[in-house]
């Protein structure tokens, strides 16, 4: 579908699912807006949407199958996955293969995936990395609800009175929403143990401890209760109300969670005097050991209360990948089947394989995420399929998943990346499409399907993943089951096997979709042609809605430092993708760890300095920013930098197994670590027009838009710092120009090729201080003196490290517009257009505001 000159497509993000209109540059390549018609944005996108036409291109692409790390034609690749696997299984059984597939796939390749390995391989072991995000969610819908849906929508976040935000950096994760938000005029709390961007734009913030929430919202049910705001109309549709349940005192609770009783008891009261309440959560509730549990409860409140379903009030679960929904609907997690059927369930098993005319069906769960790569560990895997995905960074003790997927006989990765930390890992390389070059589905948080579309050719020999899953299928002797020549012909089949769920008293219902127009297909809610929002009429799946009351745990084991994890307002996931955009790294370009400066005095850690994070699973070094908005005891690292773009920076390296019992998701904010500083002999910054590759203790890789810049640090002093600066950004024939003062360890070198700056290289005994911006410029330039000088010149401005992405607006320019008399964000955005754009950065610029002073990069 086009529109205005351009494809209407989907975002390849977060699972907020906005809508983009990609319109030919006329450079060769495309430029980005939101759509104004689509019903998720209205036009609105964040910084990553609208950089996303930076990220198109094919450098690093996988654009051949690889056997055996030779080039090889697909009957080749795809003979060799097919007899992999058919061996495995009539040696060992079905049990012994596996998929791991990612919320990054299409609604079409996750049902591909499903049909061939829990209808006629005959195992349930396909998980994917939604396993990670939003699996607590899931068991927390269906044990209360009956079957895994959202009741609300993005609507209800405007028409709300109250938004509690639990566990969400909404501001910087979902841009988009926030806004949405703002827009409406809600009064907002936010629950969360740091201080974020969104609490700064919060009308309060309540930093309750790590591991806290059930208790908080277990309290919650029983302040509602106690003062008579259980509904007894809406009564009769829940099990569970319990008149006698000793839920937790506000005394117990402020004891439990380090807030103040009279900050609880506020809080509670305005949740029980506002009728039209959303409570918004995201990854800081589901990615615990009781993950699951916190869901509950916070369910338990909006059912208790009557307050779902209806305009401005229900819970709603904001998921991380475009289509970890859809994944959902057609079985994508282990121990579900296709159309939101149960595994266990003889009668649902039966009917899919009915529909699917299938020789066998899985008869019991598989293998969840963490679970699956223990088997790959010990040897029960013999074959294994990861699409799409980067287990060996995402997963919980990274370097022991990366040594698992090392065990098993044979591995097979579909991806666009033909260099990640998993890749390296495969003895079969398939390569896939990316965004913009496949068609297909997805569904965002609120349940709505949109399409996205391609707008590219197929490069190289790439093929859609549904493709490479269907011609191993009739490699492995099922042709006529996965004969299929397009998305539509899959998306008609699941959307008529969604009768099933219909017949079994789900929600899920796309069968008016089955017979569609494919390529014109607008976004639609389901259940299609049904009410947007579920469950006002008391009509679950289950019958009746079902209460928990979800008893708080232990506080978790005192240890030296407690590490959460989490994003950064720019980039995504392990930036294959962001890591491509000069804008998307110009607000974060090196990993680092948040700490207290309590913490960080006791240490020894200076402002900038590295810091080792270790634990028995192994260690990272990271930037210190030493910040009051983590709490005493706890540290924040962002997830994103992987092998590829920092030395020692996958910080799940250090997040042990622990998961949920009830859904498998692992806790991924529950790290425990020691801290110790760093005294590198010297630190360095490099700028260059090649890519830099560095092999010092430290190093942290990002583009920028004249090439690359790289921090470093080492612990063994350097003897000849022109011979290391030509070796780092690969210009041995190049002109040097070298400033040394030994005496002091500083060091700045200057590399000129055919009278152009091609790098910059500096190097100091502490962190280096200087125009970062203004050397990234210099790139491509002539002027070696101004790069050696490392700042601009008299009356040359020095934007500073950048706060608005969209515009490239800098920290001191921002600064500046006030000292010049720009009082509020509005004005700023007047002056400068900060803040204009997706709106993220303006928690940050409304924060500068009361400072009034000019801060160096």
């Amino acid at each position: 579908m086009t529109g205005a000159g351009g494809i209407r497509t989907t975002c390849a993000y977060c699972g907020v699912g906005c809508g983009v209109v990609m319109t030919p540059d006329g450079a060769g390549g495309f430029s980005a807006r939101g759509d104004e018609d689509h019903p998720a944005n209205f036009g609105r996108l964040c910084s990553k949407g609208a950089a996303l036409g930076e990220t198109l291109g094919l450098e690093g692409r996988l654009l051949a199958p690889i056997v055996d790390g030779v080039e090889a034609d697909w009957d080749t690749a795809l003979d060799r996955v097919a007899t992999a696997f058919s061996q495995a299984i009539a040696e060992h059984g079905p049990d012994s293969v596996a998929f791991y597939v990612s919320g990054q796939l299409l609604t079409e390749d996750y049902y591909v995936a499903n049909k061939l390995m829990k209808g006629f391989i005959g195992s349930a072991n396909i998980d994917t990395n939604s396993r990670l995000c939003m699996a607590s969610s899931v068991a927390g819908h269906k044990r209360a609800f009956g079957e895994d849906v959202v009741p609300g929508t993005y609507a209800d976040l405007e028409e709300a009175d109250l938004i509690v935000l639990t566990g969400s950096n909404l501001a910087w994760c979902h841009p988009v929403l926030h806004q949405r938000i703002l827009a409406g005029g809600a009064k907002v709390i936010a629950l969360d143990p740091r201080s974020t961007v969104t609490a700064d734009s919060a009308d309060l913030h309540l930093p309750l401890k790590p591991g806290s929430d059930v208790l908080f919202w277990s309290g919650l049910m029983g302040y509602l209760r106690a003062h008579g705001h259980w509904n007894a109309d809406f009564a009769g549709h829940v099990d569970g109300l319990d008149p006698a349940m000793p839920y937790p005192t506000i005394p117990e609770v402020a004891a439990g969670t380090g807030l103040s009783s009279t900050q609880i008891a506020e809080t509670y009261a305005l949740w029980a005097a506002t009728k039209r309440v959303v409570t918004i959560y995201s990854q800081g509730v589901n990615q615990a050991t009781d993950g699951s549990d916190r869901v509950n409860a916070i369910l338990d409140c909006h059912l208790a209360t009557g307050r779902i379903g209806i305009p401005g009030a229900g819970p709603f679960s904001v998921t991380g990948q475009p289509n970890a929904m859809g994944g959902r609907e057609v079985g994508g997690l282990a121990n579900m089947l296709a159309a939101h059927l149960d595994l266990e369930n003889p009668a649902h098993r039966a009917a899919v394989q009915s529909y699917w005319a299938s020789p066998t069906i899985a008869d019991k769960p598989g293998l969840k995420a963490v679970d699956l790569f223990d088997a790959c560990a010990d040897g029960r895997i013999k074959a294994l399929w990861i699409m799409c995905t980067n287990p060996a960074v995402s997963l919980p003790k990274a370097d022991a998943v990366r040594a698992a997927i090392a065990n098993v006989p044979f591995v097979a990765v579909s991806d666009i990346e033909a260099e990640t930390d998993t890749t390296r890992l495969a003895h079969v390389l398939l390569p896939a499409l990316g965004w913009g070059e496949k068609d297909g589905t997805v569904t965002n948080s609120e349940r709505r399907i949109s399409r996205q579309r391609a707008f590219l050719p197929a490069p190289g020999a790439a093929r859609a993943d549904w493709w490479h899953m269907a011609e191993v299928g009739k490699r492995m002797g099922w042709a006529d089951a996965f004969n299929w020549s397009s998305p539509a012909e899959i998306f008609a089949e699941y959307a008529a096997m969604t009768a099933l769920s219909v017949s079994f008293g789900k929600k899920l219902d796309l069968t008016p979709l089955a017979h569609v127009d494919y390529d014109m297909m607008a976004p639609v809610m389901w259940p299609v042609g049904g009410a947007e929002r579920q469950f006002a009429d008391g009509a679950f799946p289950s019958g009746k809605a079902r209460i928990l009351s979800p008893r708080a745990g232990a506080a978790p084991n005192a240890v030296e430092f407690h590490l959460n994890s989490g994003r950064v307002r720019d980039h995504w996931h392990t930036m294959t993708r962001t890591g491509r955009s000069a804008t998307l790294s110009l607000h974060i370009a090196e990993p680092f760890v948040e700490m207290h400066p309590a913490d960080a005095a006791t240490l020894g850690v200076a402002p900038a300095s590295l810091v080792r994070l270790s634990n028995a699973h192994g260690d990272v070094t990271l930037r210190a920013l030493i910040s009051d908005r983590t709490s005493p005891g706890t540290l924040f690292a962002p997830i994103h930098w992987t092998g590829e773009t920092a030395s020692a920076a996958r910080i799940n390296i250090l997040v042990e197994g622990a998961t949920d019992p009830v859904s498998g998701q692992p806790a991924l904010k529950a790290g425990r670590v020691t801290a110790t500083a760093l005294n590198p002999a010297w630190y360095g910054f490099a700028v260059s027009a090649a890519k830099p590759v560095a092999n010092t203790a430290y190093w942290a890789r990002a583009r920028t838009s004249h090439g690359w810049q790289m921090e470093l640090a080492d612990m063994a002093p350097t003897q000849d710092w022109t011979a290391f600066a030509q070796a780092l950004i690969g210009a041995p024939a190049s002109d040097p120009i070298t400033v040394e003062d030994r005496k002091r360890g500083i060091a700045r070198v200057a590399l000129m090729q055919d009278g152009v700056l091609v790098g910059a290289f500096f190097a100091a005994p502490d962190p280096v201080s200087l125009s970062r911006g203004f050397l990234r410029d210099l790139i491509g330039q002539g002027d070696a003196q101004a790069a050696l000088a490392g700042r601009p010149g008299a009356g040359m401005p020095d934007p500073g490290p950048t706060v608005c992405a969209c515009f490239g607006v800098g920290l001191n320019t921002i600064l500046t517009a006030i000292k010049g008399g720009a009082a509020t964000v509005e004005q700023i955005g007047a002056a400068l257009n900060a803040g204009t754009n997706c709106g993220a950065c303006r928690p940050e610029m409304a924060a500068l505001l009361p400072q009034q002073s000019i801060a160096a990069e």
